[in-house]
């Protein structure tokens, strides 16, 4: 199975422990560094994330794109704020100026308290899925079509259209989609390259790989599509270095959010997400799943968004990735609680260890097999 590593593109360094360093809502300058040192580090993709007080996601990738040459840029994006048709020349064009390097990651649910600031006007997260299925439908089209099309559908009506630019990746640039509910899954099922999910127990994990993949197998994709998970890895040069960093993190973090200028999305997480949901009660079962997947910073955060980490040694959480590996995750997000410095360290420690690993288990199987 191929392997693919995405870090992560913010428009300043900040995180759930770190106060911004910068008073700039968009400090040019690290952009530009955390780009070329996540490239550099040899990540495959960078994702930019779409929230309604923050920069635009698809404005910053294409000047991420023009300050690297590889870097794949995987650019939020919520459906139903704008015509597929208009979102599809956007993502076309950003494919066309990167090189072939843009792909799109769906978010149809999160929290509705921040898609209502954007002017969300479909209450029902059901009903939004049924519009995200269409809206990707009509997406697709416009990438794909050689000739003039129309779609007369429930939430769009599109006559002759014909969309001069294409992406340069065939059949279309690769869809990312995120979002654990029911209808959420029904929508990845027929439509998704990768279904993202966050830092489960790897039982968790497993069964919805299967959940997916039995959803997948109406359309005939089960073996098309493959699994991302994000995680926050807190790396050590012993175990102790790396929870001892976990618990200044945890600290850092309880700083933060009772902040009343800052993190208020951390208290909103949890209402209204499932994916949240899920990751607030594994962090009420125990602090630590499997053998170091902690929840601390979840529960703290309502789990707002990528919020479970592994903590260990470069080889410990190198070992604990194989894991999540060998049931069918082939895609990994890491992103760090000190974003520049640990996308760094990723690049140097974990990632080659992750890919030695892997390709020292699939030659074992190739060798046995021959």
């Amino acid at each position: 199975m191929s392997l693919e590593f995405i870090g992560f593109i913010g428009p300043q360094e900040g995180s759930e422990s770190l106060a911004p360093r910068s008073s700039q809502q968009v400090d040019v300058a690290f952009v530009k560094a955390f780009a070329q040192a996540q490239e550099y580090g040899g990540f495959d993709k960078a994702l930019l994330a779409v929230n309604t007080s923050a920069p635009d996601s698809l404005v910053l990738a294409s000047y991420a794109a023009a300050h690297t040459s590889r870097l794949g840029l995987l650019v939020a994006h919520r459906p139903g704020f704008q015509a597929p048709t208009f979102a599809a020349r956007q993502f076309a064009t950003l494919d066309q100026l990167s090189g072939g390097r843009a792909s799109i990651n769906v978010i149809t649910g999160g929290d509705s308290g921040d898609l209502q600031r954007d002017g969300e006007s479909v209450a029902d997260k059901d009903e939004r899925y049924r519009r995200t299925d269409e809206y990707l439908d009509v997406l697709k089209k416009t990438w794909t079509s050689e000739a003039p099309f129309d779609h007369q559908g429930k939430y769009y009506r599109i006559e002759d259209n014909l969309t001069q630019v294409k992406p340069l990746q065939k059949p279309h640039i690769p869809i990312f989609f995120s979002g654990a509910s029911d209808a959420a899954v029904e929508a990845a099922a027929k439509h998704a390259d990768v279904y993202m999910m966050w830092g489960e127990p790897i039982e968790d994990i497993r069964q919805r790989i299967a959940t997916v993949r039995r959803a997948a197998a109406k359309y005939g994709r089960e073996k098309h599509i493959r699994f991302s998970l994000s995680l926050r890895p807190i790396l050590g040069a012993t175990e102790q270095e790396a929870w001892a960093r976990a618990e200044r993190i945890l600290e850092n973090a309880r700083q933060q959010v009772n902040q009343p200028e800052g993190w208020r999305r951390f208290k909103e997480g949890a209402k209204t997400n499932v994916g949240s949901e899920r990751l607030v009660d594994f962090s009420r079962q125990k602090r630590v799943h499997d053998k170091r997947l902690w929840t601390e910073i979840a529960g703290l955060t309502s789990a707002a968004g990528n919020s479970t980490s592994l903590v260990g040694t470069p080889d410990q959480v190198a070992e604990a990735a194989l894991d999540y590996y060998n049931i069918g995750v082939t895609t990994f997000l890491f992103r760090g609680f000190d974003p520049l410095r640990d996308a760094v360290e990723y690049g140097q420690e974990l990632l080659p260890r992750i890919r030695a690993l892997v390709a020292q288990q699939e030659n074992a199987k190739t060798s046995l097999a021959s």
